[in-house]
């Protein structure tokens, strides 16, 4: 008798593979990061005893945990706001914090979410009525600061610290010694004649490289799209840090609810010890798993002790990562990019979309930004 070959996979199935390989690989690691906590979870925190240090935690930090995750949100919608009036396209707050929450619900929720969330928001932006040059400027210019405001944060949080300052400071004092020099020679005319070749050709070469060229074109192009004032520039940062430092804000008070007193340069340390580890595994949505045992683990080596360290990061994560992930998908909707819905249904989780977002606006006016209002449009490059 013959041998009748039967393939394992059939085209359909391996074009079903292709095309969801994002969703697969993302619940084979959840599917892991499941069996890891079962098969060691004789070593985590009693959820009983984690459960009651969260029925003690104290009302009025925990109302700060929800203001100051909420702040955070307001402070980055903000900053994308005023980047589009920065470049003359003017958008409501309600429709920039909704764009914020849904954009953010996009990325920590979808297999490959930070570009789903990029072209989203790209689109958003467009339909307000930026160009395309605007709308790309204003999501790359955006990311910069916020960054650069998240590394100086960090780095204020080591130097503070009394046991990573001076390794901080031995890292830190190579580069600076060898921008100390570059400055003392580009001062003087003729080093700075002779240096002035070199510098051009290696900032051409590394421009020209094709994985930064299309960034270094596309900033180009944002530099003709946008052009901020002393004062934008102030607005900016300031809210890039404020996107940050509500965040970890959130985290302190989540500690200090569950009676953690610990100080704020080491939650500040946890907070990026944890965001590294969700980095290490972008596939887990939201880092979710990576970020919490990080987190606990932190706490717990600044001196708390497991139940409450444990307490303290749930209840930061529920409000600071699943409230604003809710309210992210609610935003959605209320943008018209829901699923297909009845008309009834599909009215009706707007309208709770506007409601939410709209008791979440007036927190955004608890940030100095709401009595330092932008200056008027100017005329977009076209």
């Amino acid at each position: 008798m013959a041998e009748i070959d039967v393939p394992l996979r059939t085209p359909a199935a391996r074009s079903w593979l292709k095309r969801h390989r994002g969703l697969v690989v993302q619940l084979a690691m959840l599917s892991f990061a499941i069996g890891f906590l079962v098969a060691l979870r004789g070593h985590f925190p009693d959820l009983g005893a984690m459960w009651a240090a969260a029925r003690r935690a104290e009302p009025a930090w925990l109302v700060l945990v929800v203001v100051a995750s909420a702040g955070s949100m307001a402070a980055f919608a903000r900053l994308q706001r005023r980047l589009l009036r920065i470049g003359g396209v003017r958008m409501s707050l309600r429709r920039a914090f909704a764009v914020t929450y849904a954009g953010n619900a996009l990325s920590t929720t979808l297999p490959g979410g930070p570009a789903v969330s990029v072209v989203y928001t790209f689109r958003q932006f467009r339909r307000t009525g930026a160009s395309p040059q605007l709308s790309t400027a204003v999501i790359l210019v955006g990311g910069i600061i916020t960054t650069s405001a998240y590394t100086v944060i960090g780095l204020v949080a080591l130097l503070a610290d009394p046991h990573a300052r001076g390794p901080a400071l031995m890292a830190l004092s190579i580069p600076a010694v060898l921008i100390l020099a570059l400055l003392v020679a580009l001062s003087r005319p003729a080093s700075r004649a002779r240096l002035a070749g070199p510098l051009t050709r290696i900032g051409g070469a590394v421009l020209a490289h094709r994985r930064v060229a299309p960034y270094a074109d596309r900033l180009r192009e944002g530099r003709d799209a946008l052009r901020p004032s002393l004062r934008d520039w102030a607005a900016l940062v300031m809210l890039a840090t404020l996107n940050w430092a509500f965040d970890i804000l959130a985290l302190i008070a989540a500690a200090r609810a569950v009676g953690i007193d610990v100080p704020p340069h080491a939650v500040t340390l946890a907070y990026f010890a944890a965001q590294a580890a969700g980095s290490l595994l972008p596939l887990l949505p939201g880092g979710i798993g990576a970020i919490e045992s990080s987190m606990a683990a932190s706490l717990v080596a600044l001196g708390a002790t497991l139940a409450p360290a444990g307490a303290a990061v749930g209840l930061y994560r529920l409000f600071s990562y699943w409230a604003v992930v809710t309210v992210g998908w609610l935003a959605w909707v209320a943008l018209h990019e829901g699923p297909r819905l009845s008309e009834r249904t599909r009215q009706r989780l707007a309208a709770t979309g506007r409601a939410t977002l709209a008791g979440l606006t007036s927190v955004a006016f608890t940030t100095p930004y709401a009595v330092s209002p932008a200056p008027g449009p100017r005329p977009r490059n076209t």
